[in-house]
Parts: structure tokens; C-alpha cells; sequence
């Protein structure tokens, strides 16, 4: 909650831990794993009087979509600290190890974990989701200060990229995911 409501204290208390990759067992992975409970309960909460399906198809449809929710912000987030790691040091000239591309990168995914959350239980917020989502680069931007020690100019254009990069990876990933269980059903 601090990363949301006091990012620049937050990310000083994440540059105090010792152990780059703690976030990962501690944050990330729980995280993904509260989306993915998300979408299972969504999936029965909304089509639970559906005559359409049966129970065994109303469970495979709530575990397709909680596997590919799953699965699209687990490799979302490597593909994004990869991406990341590559994007500071070749384009900003920052030393950005992949460990602390995967401290920032899963620490600034707490916007779209949160609003991942949010909608799957309130579809009706997708509009909020959209507009919030953008958060994400104020974030980052005070990451690449604290963790980074990037000047104004440099955080700024690597929080807006970076963004970009963590909103779109999973989401590409989820699609093609989704694409390839009806291709592959």
C-alpha cells in the first residue's frame, strides 16, 4: 500500500533491503497468485446460474482463464525485467543489473496486480483501470531516482518506457496464451 499511496518512501525503504530479489517471494509471486484467484472467483461468480455451461465446463472455463492470467503475469513480469534491465543500460547508459530491473519491475506491478484485482471482481471499474494504469510511471519514476540514481530527464523517459513495457508484456503474453488454448482445444 505505501508503493501506492507514498511511492518516494516506499522505494527508500526497498533500497534498504539487501537481498534484490526478496520482492519476489514476498510480493510478486503472492500477487500473481491473488489475480489468479481473482479471475477462478470471477469466472464462477459471473456465470454461476449460466445454463450454457455445465459445472466441469464452468470449472475448466474459471481455470483456463485463472492459468492464463497466471501464466501471462509470471512470464509478464521476467520478460519486463529483461526488457528493462537491457532498455536502462543500452538506452540510458544506467547500470541496472537484472536483479534490480526485477525489484523495480515487480515492485511498480503493484498498480496493475491491485487493478487486476479490482476489475475482475467489479468488471464495471475497467474504465478506472484504463485511466489508473498510468500510475505505474510515477512509480517508476521514483524507483529510477532512489534505486537507479537517474537524473530528471533520464527518469522521466525511462518511466514512461518502462511502463509501456510492464502494461503491455502481460498483456501480450495473456493473448497469446488465450489463443493458443482455442487453437490448441
Amino acid at each position: 500500500m505505501l508503493l501506492i499511496s507514498s511511492p518516494a518512501k516506499a522505494w527508500e525503504e526497498i533500497s534498504l533491503e539487501e537481498d534484490k530479489r526478496k520482492g519476489l517471494a514476498t510480493f510478486v509471486y503472492p500477487m500473481i497468485g491473488l489475480c489468479g484467484m481473482a479471475v477462478f472467483a470471477s469466472v464462477f461468480l459471473y456465470n454461476i446460474g449460466s445454463e450454457d455451461l455445465t459445472k466441469n465446463q464452468l470449472f475448466q472455463l474459471a481455470m483456463t482463464k485463472c492459468c492464463g492470467v497466471f501464466v501471462a503475469l509470471f512470464i509478464g513480469y521476467f520478460l519486463a525485467a529483461k526488457t528493462v534491465s537491457k532498455m536502462a543500460r543500452s538506452m540510458f547508459g544506467v547500470d541496472c543489473d537484472l536483479a534490480k530491473a526485477e525489484q523495480i519491475v515487480g515492485y511498480a506491478m503493484v498498480v496493475p496486480f491491485v487493478l487486476k484485482i479490482i476489475v475482475e471482481i467489479v468488471p464495471a471499474f475497467l474504465i478506472l483501470k484504463l485511466i489508473f494504469q498510468f500510475y505505474i510511471i510515477y512509480i517508476i519514476w521514483e524507483g529510477a531516482r532512489v534505486l537507479l540514481k537517474m537524473n530528471e530527464n533520464k527518469s522521466t523517459w525511462f518511466s514512461i518506457f518502462s511502463s509501456l513495457v510492464i502494461i503491455f508484456c502481460p498483456i501480450i503474453i495473456e493473448l497469446i496464451f488465450n489463443k493458443l488454448t482455442v487453437v490448441l482445444n
